[in-house]
């Protein structure tokens, strides 16, 4: 691969989760968030990405809304359930996307805020429109996804690197 690969990262908070008396890590998803999923899946595939790599936060409502996305796409990719997405710092984060195999350039991260959002933040140092402004302005919601593109190596992410391309929630 190039060091001018292009590659995307697309980076999905999980759906709406339900409150229990349960452990935070095995919360489930709300009914809302059992709705949310599929459209997020749908809107996933609308953007014409085949991911070459999925990385899931072990939490329970991560898995179950990447199970209810999933479904949705033209193509399953490979998944990695990551126990390191969990209650992720954006740096901790930005160190997964570190280690992506160099064969990966569209890669899937389903995790948990504030860390989805600071890094879509953090590596957007450029942007398509207004983006910047729509994902900042709605606090990215559970459900909602940016779409990130850079050209070069996965150990060259850091903050800047990319362009945000497009934003999406699915109560906007």
């Amino acid at each position: 691969m190039s060091v001018d690969t292009p590659r995307r990262i697309v980076l999905l908070r999980h759906a709406k989760a339900d409150w229990p008396q349960v452990s935070d890590h095995e919360r489930p998803l709300a009914e809302r968030g059992r709705k949310d999923a599929p459209v997020a899946g749908r809107r996933l595939a609308e953007t014409g990405i085949t991911f070459d790599l999925a990385l899931c936060s072990t939490a329970a409502r991560t898995r179950e809304t990447w199970k209810l996305a999933v479904h949705e796409l033209p193509q399953r990719p490979r998944t990695v359930y990551e126990e390191r997405l969990y209650e992720a710092s954006p740096g901790e984060i930005i160190a997964l996307l570190n280690e992506t195999p160099e064969d990966v350039n569209d890669l899937l991260v389903i995790g948990h805020n504030p860390g989805m959002h600071a890094v879509a933040d953090a590596l957007a140092g450029q942007a398509d429109g207004d983006t910047v402004a729509r994902m900042n302005r709605g606090g990215f919601p559970t459900s909602a996804f940016a779409v990130i593109g850079f050209s070069g190596s996965w150990k060259s992410v850091e903050h800047g690197v990319g362009t945000l391309l497009s934003y999406w929630a699915p109560h906007d």
